[in-house]
């Protein structure tokens, strides 16, 4: 393309998941399916948190967030993408492409912050069981959530006029969304300030709420380790397994993608990882919450109940008013 001045890049060209045409159905098929499984899982959730009575805690007030939270960092990137994969027009506006930069990072890094708020949830649960509902209220939820989402949202605003202040040397992006790192690597010298950030504050906003988790979990080993019921030990251990597995699944795709020198980025190697991140762990969420928390298979168990009640009680109403009349008239 040449080396032009970003204002001259009025769309850019996303090369999708795969170079190979003939993969394109399968590819298709099962993200599809994948991004169906990941919506309808964490909608499940979402309303068994906010209507059952049993689930009205702080904590799945979180997990409802965490759940609104993995619709989205789906939505903004799978649908775009099947589009591209059925019509094979790839391209996309400049400003659609910065737009979804900052919904993305934004949303990404909200993620983390809800894990940080969940962990803080689980050490005061378990360190100091007694001052639990005094100290972990719906309102303090509430306010750690709306703070979190201004603090994310102006890094990623930061990021993304950052990056679209780029000078670009071409408009091919070797990535099925607009994601910071590929962007970078168009830019016709070295984005330095971008790098720096990336390594300073992005860290900091990103990274901080690992090292609270981290913390909240050596406090927690700490209580457990002088736990000498063996059924307070597997209650203990019971209520942080599933969250230490969501953390895992997020912080081991966010380090590989972004915490690294951008000299050692890999096309197909930061794809699978994305496709992993953007697609499978909002998919798998719902399910690790679902199997591993007792109390919300119940919940779950309720609400199918409910269901099946109520659909069957208004299909065969008219039938048994028309048998009660009978039996009345006779």
């Amino acid at each position: 393309m040449g080396t032009r001045n970003w204002t001259e890049v009025t769309e850019f060209l996303l090369l999708g998941l795969s170079s190979h045409p003939e993969m394109q159905p399968i590819i298709f098929g099962v993200i599809l399916s994948m991004y169906v499984v990941a919506v309808t899982g964490n909608t499940m959730l979402i309303i068994v948190t906010c209507t059952d009575p049993k689930l009205q805690a702080p904590m799945y007030f979180l997990l409802s967030q965490l759940s609104f939270i993995d619709i989205l960092l789906t939505t903004i990137i799978v649908p775009q993408m099947l589009v591209h994969m059925v019509t094979g027009f790839q391209t996309i506006p400049f400003k659609n492409c910065i737009t979804q930069l900052f919904f993305f990072m934004a949303i990404g890094s909200m993620e983390g912050h809800l894990l940080a708020a969940m962990a803080y949830d689980r050490y005061v649960a378990i360190c100091k069981p007694l001052r639990y509902s005094a100290v972990v209220t719906r309102s303090l939820c509430l306010r750690i959530t709306l703070t979190s989402w201004v603090v994310v949202s102006l890094n990623s605003l930061l990021y993304s006029v950052l990056v679209a202040q780029l000078t670009f040397c071409g408009n091919q992006v070797t990535h099925f969304f607009c994601d910071i790192t590929p962007l970078l690597k168009l830019s016709c010298t070295r984005p330095v300030v971008n790098e720096m950030l990336i390594f300073t504050e992005g860290a900091a906003i990103v990274i901080s709420p690992f090292f609270f988790i981290l913390a909240s979990y050596i406090q927690i080993g700490a209580a457990i380790a002088h736990l000498h019921s063996a059924a307070a030990l597997k209650k203990a251990m019971s209520t942080c397994s599933s969250h230490i597995l969501v953390v895992l699944l997020l912080y081991g795709s966010v380090i590989r993608m972004y915490l690294r020198p951008s000299s050692s980025y890999n096309l197909d190697q930061d794809r699978q990882v994305a496709i992993f991140y953007t697609v499978v762990t909002p998919m798998l969420n719902p399910m690790i919450y679902s199997l591993r928390n007792q109390e919300v298979k119940d919940a779950l168990w309720r609400l199918w109940k409910k269901i099946q009640y109520v659909c069957p009680s208004r299909d065969f109403q008219p039938a048994l008013q028309s048998g009660e009349t009978q039996h009345q008239i006779s």
